[in-house]
């Protein structure tokens, strides 16, 4: 199905060249002419496009096919939450990367590494790695109790561990003709983006990226060298984050109202990310308020100790503040927070903070929680993060007056709900800035709500309408073409550069290439001296009757052929043995214990197996009708035909 689809595409494509009034993308206006496909990058998002949540990227150029990220939508169960891969052929993917361990970037990949027939290579970050073991099995189990129709179970989770391999930031690597390394992306450990280079052409997907640093991790880079084209988020569209300092006190002033009016504070977050940044804050301003010391606070997911374990293994990829924290005492061993790995061993007496997973309320504790403390006005929600459309969140930010809990009742919406961004996603600012220092152009927006992807789409536009950017926005499936052509040069190597290349003259050698490389042409002999190709010669010997002598043979090829002679070397007995040489490449010899057969030998190519196919016909027709040259037994020599 994917093929066919594929094939539909490049007919399309085609006939988009042809008739110019109908090449106009959707994404932007960029007009599409591809008179040569190869010339062409192809960027289709099959998640991600004018939505967030399940991130998927799937590029095409010069044959090489690459995809980016292969995450689900937090706000659909089953299949309903998987990337549009019906669009493609998964065996044709040559290789995958995967910017950070968020669910709506990797958890598609057990899925799509076990249920496919995916044969390419997997790429990410070793705590990317460690902590997406942690995180799906976790989702693994969520899942098979929420959703009968599970997308994997344990042991796909398991196998698909053993494709993964790791990358460090600013290795290069190489597959297939594909050059790629990563980046720092700052947003969560581990986080990455791929600069990845094809033909020539450098394209840089940020991911999930933030150039702010906060209280343990590092902004994310600026990659040293300009992009071809850059795929950025656009999740906040124009919006510009408030100043670190401001947030964290508006964000503790938030959970000390609802301690002060004696209620419980449910703060929804992924268990790992935005919550080890939250956990730092509250650390530290409950140490700054004696007052607060007898209100516990909790760290509410059964990952808790396991993701601790992660961060303190990958200190060094921390900032310098953590660092230096970590050489007196470890910063994520809290004097005011206990974890809490599931809810039935939850004290709930009196005020109480608990930081529960999931994030955006789908499920987990944070949903039980929720649901369980939603009546009462003493109660509140602080949400400290971004909310997918469709995930409950995302509607109680409204504050509706009631809402569905997970067994179909309707109950009412008391507790207060308070929004402060803590997310990891670039703003407005950070995004202008990071396209300022990259000068791309052509700029491919994802991972945004459509109405925030135009409003950044826009504000980029007309900061730049005097440069030549295109800046497109496509949706799920939607491909953009983007045209790259290249000069295409050959250069003569080794003994056919001897000579001066002439317009119009015919040159004859092999054509070697290699990633995308200059071709070089080089003569048959020069291949083991410049290339790595591994070179052999055929040999061929061919044993046929032949009765008569070589003299005669000799005297009937001298009247067809230019170069023909007559050799000996000694033999084996101590006898000469004699042999015709036709060309300097074909051998004939006597063989046979009464000399009643002929060997003929060569060197096999196209010219030398025509010209042994040429002598062989000659010998055949002198054996049919043979002139044996016999001495008379006098001495005087005679010929007789014989039969």
């Amino acid at each position: 199905r994917g093929r066919e689809r594929e094939k539909e595409r490049k007919r399309k494509m085609a006939e988009a060249g042809r008739k110019r009034s109908a090449a106009e993308s959707l994404a932007g206006g960029l007009p599409v002419v591809p008179d040569n496909l190869e010339d062409f990058l192809h960027i289709t998002p099959l998640g991600a496009g004018n939505e967030v949540g399940r991130s998927c990227v799937y590029m095409e150029f010069m044959g090489k096919k690459i995809m980016l990220d292969c995450g689900i939508h937090p706000a659909y169960n089953g299949i309903g939450g998987l990337p549009y891969f019906d669009e493609i052929d998964p065996a044709e993917i040559d290789l995958l990367l995967v910017s950070h361990f968020h669910l709506d970037h990797c958890a598609a990949l057990p899925y799509f590494l076990e249920k496919t027939n995916f044969k390419g290579r997997v790429f990410m970050t070793h705590p990317t790695k460690a902590i997406y073991n942690m995180l799906l099995s976790d989702y693994v189990k969520v899942s098979n109790i929420a959703v009968d129709d599970s997308l994997y179970d344990e042991r796909d989770l398991m196998n698909s561990m053993d494709k993964i391999e790791t990358v460090n930031y600013h290795q290069e690597l190489t597959h297939n003709g594909i050059k790629f390394c990563c980046f720092n992306a700052g947003h969560v450990l581990g986080a990455a983006m791929f600069m990845i280079e094809v033909g020539g052409v450098k394209i840089l997907y940020t991911g999930d990226f933030s150039r702010q640093e906060d209280r343990h991790l590092m902004g994310a880079e600026t990659p040293p060298t300009r992009p071809d084209v850059l795929i950025c988020e656009s999740t906040y569209g124009v919006q510009v984050h408030e100043p670190r300092k401001e947030r964290e006190a508006r964000f503790c002033q938030m959970v000390h109202d609802i301690i002060n009016r004696g209620g419980r504070c449910l703060i929804p977050v992924f268990a790992l990310g935005r919550a080890q940044e939250l956990l730092l804050i509250l650390d530290e301003y409950w140490q700054a308020h004696p007052e607060l010391h007898d209100v516990p606070i909790y760290y509410g997911s059964a990952l808790a100790k396991r993701c601790m374990t992660v961060y303190q293994t990958y200190i060094n990829m921390m900032n310098e503040r953590i660092r230096k924290q970590f050489s007196v005492a470890n910063p994520f061993l809290f004097k005011h927070i206990s974890n809490l790995s599931s809810i039935e061993h939850f004290d709930d007496v009196g005020p109480s903070v608990v930081m529960a997973s999931p994030g955006m309320l789908q499920n987990g504790m944070s949903r039980e929680l929720f649901e369980r403390w939603c009546k009462s006005k003493a109660n509140g929600t602080v949400i400290p993060g971004y909310c997918v459309e469709g995930t409950l969140a995302k509607h109680v930010m409204s504050e509706p007056e009631y809402i569905t809990n997970m067994n179909g009742m309707s109950v009412p919406l008391r507790m207060s709900v308070r929004y402060i961004s803590f997310s990891a996603h670039s703003d407005f600012k950070q995004t202008r800035d990071f396209v300022d220092l990259l000068d791309p152009p052509y700029i491919i927006l994802v991972h945004g709500e459509a109405n925030e992807m135009f409003r950044l789409k826009n504000a980029l536009n007309l900061r730049y309408q005097d440069k030549n950017v295109q800046i497109l926005t496509p949706k799920n499936c939607q491909t953009v073409s983007l045209e790259f052509r290249s000069t295409k040069v050959a250069r003569t190597v080794g003994t056919l550069a001897a000579e001066q290349p002439e317009e119009g003259k015919e040159m004859e050698g092999f054509v070697v290439q290699k990633d995308f490389t200059h071709p070089m042409i080089l003569a048959p002999s020069d291949l083991d001296a410049f290339t790595t190709v591994p070179t052999a010669v055929i040999s061929q010997r061919l044993t046929i009757p032949f009765h008569c002598r070589l003299q005669r043979l000799r005297e009937t090829l001298e009247t067809m052929y230019d170069s023909v002679e007559f050799e000996d070397e000694p033999g084996e007995d101590g006898n000469a043995d004699e042999y015709i040489v036709v060309h300097e490449e074909i051998k004939i010899s006597k063989t046979g214990s009464e000399g009643h057969s002929a060997t003929v030998e060569w060197d096999s190519n196209v010219l030398n197996d025509m010209l042994a196919d040429s002598v062989l016909a000659v010998m055949c027709q002198i054996q049919q009708t043979p002139l044996e040259a016999t001495e008379h037994e006098h001495g005087a020599g005679e010929v007789k035909e014989k039969a």
